[in-house]
This record gives structure tokens, C-alpha cells and sequence, in this order.
């Protein structure tokens, strides 16, 4: 008896559902053809992939909530309320927000890749290494004496760098 009440829109529901699936993997072999064009590895591009599923099934529960006769001022006064208290909540965590966002800004526009050896021009500790890997929070940098060292993504955005050589990975191949 509750489905016949809720028939249309639960249609509506699945209809909605099964656009934001098509949008998700349209969008999902947009982000791995422009991921393997820039020379990104699989794991970054599946992230990005991530974090855009997640902002569309927060899309769709919105949407959701319209189609089964939401009202406007209601859903305005708990996203208001959710923000409030996410809000609270993320300044003190604004650090790691800000490498979650600098990660996403690198995978589209970072000039260098895994495998370069950059320099990077910090007055109080300035690294010259090879970037090992990038993950969502951080670089992982191989110094010339084996040490690794992590390097906040948002700083890697606000520091100048130098790329010294491309390719600088030494594999172990080399010709006798």
C-alpha cells in the first residue's frame, strides 16, 4: 500500500538514479583518459573518481529529498544546521581539507610527476628530491641519501619548484 502511494516518485527516484550512474561513468572515463594523459598513476585517478562519486550521490539525496515532496525551507533549515556544525568541525581540521583540495587541484594542473626530481625553494627546509609518490594528503619525496620525506600538498602549491630532471627514477636497469 506505501508503494502505491510513493509510485511516481519512486520512478522519479530510480529514473534520477540511473542518470547520475550514466553522469558517473561518463565522468569517471573522463577523469582516467585525462589522468593517463598527464601520466597519473591509477591510484590518484581512482580518488579523483571517488571524490566525484561522492559529490554525486550527495546530489542525488538531495534531489531525492525535492522529489518526495521536500519543502524548500525545510531542507534550507538542515543544511544550514549541517553546515553550521560542519563548519565547526572542519576549521579545526582546515589542514587536512586544504591537502584533500590541493590534491585534486594537482591531479588536473601539477606540472611535475612521479619520477621527477624537483627542487622546492623553502626558506626553513629546502628539499631537492625525486617525487616518489602522490597520494590526497601528501608527496612522498626520495632524497639523494634514501630518506623520504612526506610534503604537505597545499604547500607544494604555495612554494615555488624547480624541476631538475625528468624522469630522474633510477630503476636498477642500468647497462654494464
Amino acid at each position: 500500500m506505501l508503494v502505491e502511494t510513493y509510485k511516481t516518485e519512486l520512478v522519479q527516484s530510480i529514473i534520477l538514479f540511473a542518470i547520475l550512474y550514466i553522469i558517473r561513468f561518463i565522468a569517471a572515463l573522463a577523469i582516467k583518459k585525462i589522468g593517463r594523459k598527464s601520466g597519473i598513476n591509477d591510484a590518484r585517478i581512482h580518488l579523483i573518481i571517488r571524490y566525484a562519486s561522492v559529490t554525486l550521490i550527495l546530489i542525488g539525496l538531495l534531489v531525492v529529498a525535492v522529489i518526495f515532496g521536500t519543502e524548500m525551507k525545510d531542507l534550507t533549515l538542515v543544511f544550514s544546521s549541517v553546515f553550521a556544525v560542519i563548519g565547526i568541525g572542519l576549521f579545526a581540521i582546515w589542514s587536512i581539507l586544504s591537502n584533500i583540495t590541493s590534491g585534486i587541484i594537482m591531479f588536473f594542473s601539477f606540472p611535475y610527476k612521479v619520477g621527477d626530481k624537483v627542487q622546492i625553494h623553502d626558506k626553513d627546509f629546502p628539499v631537492e628530491a625525486i617525487i616518489e609518490d602522490i597520494r590526497a594528503f601528501q608527496l612522498h619525496l626520495r632524497l639523494d641519501n634514501g630518506d623520504l620525506v612526506t610534503y604537505p600538498n597545499n604547500l607544494i602549491l604555495q612554494k615555488p619548484v624547480t624541476l631538475i630532471e625528468k624522469d630522474a627514477i633510477d630503476d636498477g636497469h642500468d647497462a654494464i
